[in-house]
């Protein structure tokens, strides 16, 4: 059987620093080879070009331009390139914001993904508090954040938290302060978690 593991939630929130501490450790413990695909790495050197190119500024990543011509075709190459890993048989974690498809509950869906129907899929939501996940993304410096920090108070309307119906089938990890243990009790959840959305999992603590 093969993972997909989609690793979601806002800016700051640590995604694509857990996604690395997780990698080795689902690998050992599902014996399968593991890509990463972090959809910034993917496609931000090209949308940063091509939003350059339009607006005169590379870092236009959260404008409503840019929400509205080149979010979904990004992700709708993050999730293209899974497919082609999972048909090799190579397990994907899979990283990106993704919160419109988690509140659509659209990441559980394989048509929709165009993933193999045989994939076990898990959706983690990974969260931090306001003040932390601000204070990450003051630290990275990242060009493509400006905008969030210029208007940050429209930018932290943007952020939720998964409803419970929403929460069915989600693995929730709060990446605050997140101790090695955590990171394990994640793991475990991943690979005994239902191949489809099931019962609502409690948080893993962090």
């Amino acid at each position: 059987m093969t993972h997909l593991v989609f690793i979601c939630g806002h800016a700051g929130t640590g995604k694509t620093t857990l996604a690395r501490r997780l990698i080795g450790p689902l690998i050992r413990a599902t014996g399968e080879a593991f890509c990463l695909l972090d959809k910034d790495t993917l496609y931000g050197v090209y949308s940063a070009a091509a939003i350059g190119a339009l607006t005169g500024d590379p870092n236009d990543r959260d404008s409503p331009l840019f929400l509205q011509h080149f979010r979904d075709p990004e992700y709708r190459g993050l999730f293209d390139t899974a497919a082609d890993n999972l048909r090799l048989g190579i397990g994907v974690i899979a990283v990106g914001p993704l919160s419109r498809e988690v509140r659509e509950r659209k990441l559980f869906d394989h048509a929709w993904l165009g993933v193999p129907k045989d994939v076990k899929i898990s959706v983690v939501w990974v969260s931090a508090d306001e003040d932390t996940a601000r204070e990450r993304i003051i630290a990275r410096g990242n060009p493509n954040d400006a905008y969030k920090l210029a208007h940050w108070d429209e930018y932290r309307q943007r952020r939720f938290t998964p409803t419970p119906e929403q929460c069915d089938g989600l693995l929730t990890f709060d990446n605050t302060a997140p101790k090695p243990a955590d990171d394990d009790a994640l793991v475990a959840r991943i690979v005994q978690a239902p191949r489809t959305s099931g019962a609502t999992l409690p948080p893993v603590p962090g």
